[in-house]
């Protein structure tokens, strides 16, 4: 066999070792995938960027060393550029560090531009829990529902009176939308140029469509998002929307926890654990190792 030359020019910064993670899930291939590279001190941004692109994962992560407040500085990308904080990244990364240090029970603090975030995880093999403290939530503006629902293809009508869309964020703005039914949650078919503008408009990451039963602590939701090409795309989990949902759903129900399904539309099913703890939400769920590796950046 006969191999092809390097290409001339072709230069690598170095070697990384890379974990592939399913989060939000016990199921391989299934959840929200993530990849982490390790040791990303020297990765400029401009790379970060470029790889999660290459990954088109819904984000990717870059572990860079910690200092006295925290454990490492956990750099969140998705194909749009870095974000502030997100929750399957957070807890994917810090479940990929323990791997990587070979613990099995352990609290991280992980440094985000939002803040501090604690992250419990434990680890058996390759499967592993982690859950999350998010910020404190904000409650933002409450958002016109006609406007809200045609950016995800739906009407007013299809919106809850006593549920409006509000704009709250526990490190990071999300839109959140509850509708009224599971046949209007099936039906909610993002207009790309409507929905580019609503979530840059109000600095949020998605849109969030819940169908929510308080009475029984459960949620079912679909995460609306624009990448890079004016696409709208949506994702299997969305651990940053869940902890406003049980923020926003606390402040006007009275709940203190919730399960939230995600992802099951596009075969991703995914399953989010919310609850109340003390001022701020705690977000978790299983997640997976699915590969281990390396990457050359």
């Amino acid at each position: 066999m006969v191999r092809a030359a390097p290409a001339a020019g072709l230069r690598f910064l170095s070697e990384f070792p890379l974990t592939w993670l399913d989060v939000f899930t016990s199921t391989p291939l299934t959840g929200n995938g993530l990849a982490v590279v390790h040791d990303a001190d020297d990765v400029d941004d401009a790379t970060m960027l470029a790889f999660a692109r290459e990954t088109k994962q819904s984000e990717s992560t870059f572990i860079q060393s910690g200092d006295a407040e925290c454990d490492y500085r956990n750099r969140i990308w998705m194909m749009t550029g870095e974000l502030p904080l997100a929750g399957h990244p957070s807890l994917g990364t810090a479940v990929a560090v323990a791997a990587r240090r070979g613990e099995t029970s352990v609290r991280y603090v992980q440094r985000t531009p939002s803040g501090l975030q604690p992250i419990d995880v434990t680890l058996d093999g390759r499967a592993a829990h982690a859950s999350m403290l998010q910020e404190p939530p904000r409650f933002l503006d409450e958002l016109d529902p006609a406007r809200v629902f045609a950016a995800i293809g739906l009407t007013a009508d299809d919106g809850v009176p006593d549920l409006p869309p509000q704009l709250v964020s526990t490190g990071a703005n999300q839109i959140l939308a509850p509708v009224r039914s599971a046949e209007a949650l099936s039906r909610a078919r993002p207009n790309a140029e409507a929905l580019a503008a609503l979530i840059a408009e109000n600095t949020a990451l998605t849109v969030y469509a819940a169908l929510c039963d308080p009475a029984h602590e459960r949620a079912d939701a679909r995460a609306f998002f624009d990448s890079p090409g004016g696409i709208a795309e949506e994702d299997p989990a969305t651990g940053s929307a869940a902890g406003p949902l049980i923020a926003y759903l606390q402040q006007r129900t009275g709940i203190e926890r919730l399960v939230v399904d995600q992802g099951v539309q596009m075969g991703r099913t995914s399953r989010l654990e919310a609850e109340i703890e003390g001022d701020r939400p705690r977000v978790g769920g299983a997640v997976v190792v699915l590969a281990e590796g390396s990457v050359h950046l």
